[in-house]
């Protein structure tokens, strides 16, 4: 009997999931586990890489059983993972020799601020498209084997491996130290500050640069190839997708065409713009990057935009401030009024990110009075991500020189459905939910289907894409202007010199 199933590891920031899909790209089963965050000292963000492969390792065998099936219904699995979040390990043993440091860590701040000067962000965005930040992997890892010189001296004698989390999955599910595949692809490594960007393939200039020996790192690889071949609960089965997962969502919402757009709405929030073969430079604040690269090369470019926070804010409200007992409360709390009375919420808690790029920026709540209630400022709280979006869809429009025509969103937000509405009333266009909204786990899955010829070309992906749910926008351009006004004043507040207050 044929494989009936694809699996796909989504690695994110806060859990593990493994989802099951079926030939329509519908969800056919899951398991999923949290791991611990873990914060050493303000502004450090770290997980432990070890707990993670333990979770992988439990919910693999999780989802298969909660569809009842075996390992041999399953055609292929893919890897979606958080991006940017990297560790080092023994080649020899697998132990992890430091925890693993997250995207969201911010301890190379004045790293990245200094390389800005020296050599300069010239230097980078001409090799590898994006600027130095502490957001970016090499930063990160220079500032770790500067402060264990020993580390560089193990990852020199070639001791070493580094990986971020999907290259330490695939490397862990293809046997470990038993002879685990190391590979990167290039969607993940675009995002490592070490890539030449056109070229795809590490830049010497920039590992020697960063002093990063070519011993430890991945080959690079298409999002969209047989790989290896899985060991463990998933023996035989072929290891054939790795992705980052904002590139993943791009591809599970059938995004193949230069110019469509998709936003996904979670912790924080990531714009993609599908670029088609071409490279698009940006002037605006949004990083280039690559979409994806299937087996026969074909390989897409994409612009993205960076908000840092978005559900992160409801959060706050929940667990900060105790307005709210549960996230989906606040669209509740929202509806309560009908408008923000005045009030504006930038949530720049580390730093502004596209397109300002900020990271001194600390957030703001403008126009209180009196008169503003829980209820409007949890409205205030949901405008904020509308408005975010449409500086990052601004900036976009002006890099591309396409404007938007519709949105595609998914992620957790998607469900709140006043959020929807303000976003397509903000942009001035229709947002569109699909009726899978677990895109990044599904980009995953079409990768590694493709991959093994369990879907026979993109084209059979398109028709797995079905909408659930659209706004259109309500709002007039008198009111819209208004609002955009007192935003930008906002954000101007919060950047301390009102450069963006004017429009």
């Amino acid at each position: 009997m044929a494989a009936r199933y694809v699996l796909s590891i989504d690695q994110g920031t806060t859990s593990t999931r493994a989802m099951i899909f079926d030939q329509h790209g519908r969800l056919a089963g899951m398991g999923q586990r949290e791991h611990r965050q873990i914060f050493p000292q303000p502004g450090w963000v770290e997980h432990d890489a070890a707990e993670i492969w333990h979770n992988t390792r439990h919910v693999i065998p999780e989802a298969l059983a909660d569809l009842g099936i075996s390992v041999a219904d399953v055609a292929a699995v893919g890897v979606a993972n958080q991006r940017e979040t990297f560790v080092l390990w023994e080649r020899t043993t697998g132990r992890p020799v430091c925890p693993a440091i997250v995207w969201q860590d911010t301890r190379t701040r004045s790293v990245a601020d200094h390389l800005l000067d020296d050599p300069g962000a010239d230097f980078f965005r001409q090799r590898a498209g994006i600027p130095p930040a502490s957001y970016f992997t090499a930063v990160r890892l220079s500032w770790l084997m500067d402060s264990r010189p020993e580390l560089r001296e193990r990852a020199h004698r070639g001791d070493l491996l580094l990986g971020t989390m999907e290259t330490w999955l695939i490397w862990n599910l293809t046997g470990g130290p038993d002879g685990g595949i190391h590979v990167t692809d290039v969607t993940n490594a675009s995002r490592t500050l070490l890539m030449n960007l056109e070229s795809l393939h590490w830049d010497s200039e920039l590992l020697e640069f960063f002093d990063v020996p070519r011993a430890i790192l991945p080959k690079i690889v298409p999002s969209s190839t047989i790989v290896g071949t899985a060991t463990g609960s998933l023996a035989g089965v072929p290891v054939a997708a790795a992705v980052g997962d904002q590139q993943s969502a791009l591809f599970g919402q059938t995004c193949f065409e230069a110019g469509e757009v998709k936003c996904t709405y979670g912790t924080g929030a990531f714009l993609l713009m599908n670029t088609g073969d071409e490279i698009v430079t940006s002037t605006h604040g949004m990083l280039p990057t690559v979409a994806y690269q299937l087996a026969d090369g074909t390989k897409a470019y994409a612009l993205e935009g960076s908000i840092a926070v978005a559900g992160g804010l409801v959060q706050w409200v929940r667990d900060g401030l105790g307005l709210i007992r549960s996230a989906p409360e606040i669209e509740t709390l929202a509806r309560t009024v009908d408008d923000s009375g005045g009030c504006v919420v930038v949530p720049a808690f580390t730093g502004l990110f596209s397109p300002y790029w900020s990271s001194g920026a600390r957030g703001v709540i403008s126009g209180l009075t009196s008169f503003v209630t829980a209820g409007h400022l949890a409205r205030a709280v949901l405008e904020s991500c509308a408005w975010q979006t449409n500086d990052v869809v601004e900036a976009m429009a002006a890099d591309a020189g396409v404007p938007l025509k519709s949105l595609r969103a998914d992620g957790g937000m998607t469900a709140n459905h006043l959020m929807m509405q303000m976003v397509a009333d903000v942009l001035d266009v229709s947002v569109v939910r699909p009726t899978m909204s677990e895109t990044v786990s599904l980009g995953a899955a079409y990768l590694a289907g493709l991959a093994v010829g369990y879907w026979s070309d993109i084209k059979v992906l398109r028709r797995n894409w079905h909408r659930a749910g659209q706004w259109d926008p309500q709002m007039s351009p008198q009111v819209r202007e208004s609002q955009r006004a007192a935003w930008r004043s906002a954000v101007g507040r919060t950047l301390g010199d009102g450069s963006v207050a004017a429009g």
